[in-house]
């Protein structure tokens, strides 16, 4: 005897499960992945301006995880000069980003 309906009903899922996966690769070879740009990897944003120009100060001027925090800044300048602060030190001490917070003693306060 034949599996019926019962048996189909076990694999529903399968023939949506290949229409997403074929839709997904075609989305993928068709240039739906990342741009040139985001391929740079550690050399910092392509085409991003720095915000901030100042250097940052030196970690061993610090202790503890204000030490590490200002190493970590140090090494990723670019991704910290893109986010944004949330003490609004922007607004009361004029600062453009959270890089920012690293070159005056901000951030060990």
């Amino acid at each position: 005897m034949g599996t019926g309906w019962r048996g189909l009903s076990r694999w529903w899922w399968l023939g949506p499960l290949i229409a997403a996966s074929a839709l997904a690769a075609v989305l993928v070879w068709r240039g739906g992945g990342p741009a040139d740009g985001a391929r740079a990897g550690r050399g910092g944003a392509v085409g991003v301006a720095r915000r901030e120009t100042r250097p940052t100060l030196d970690p061993a001027r610090f202790v503890g995880k204000a030490r590490l925090a200002h190493q970590v800044a140090r090494d990723i300048p670019d991704v910290l000069d893109q986010l944004y602060c949330y003490c609004e030190c922007d607004k009361t001490i004029g600062h453009k980003s959270l890089l920012s917070c690293f070159t005056d003693g901000h951030a060990a306060t």
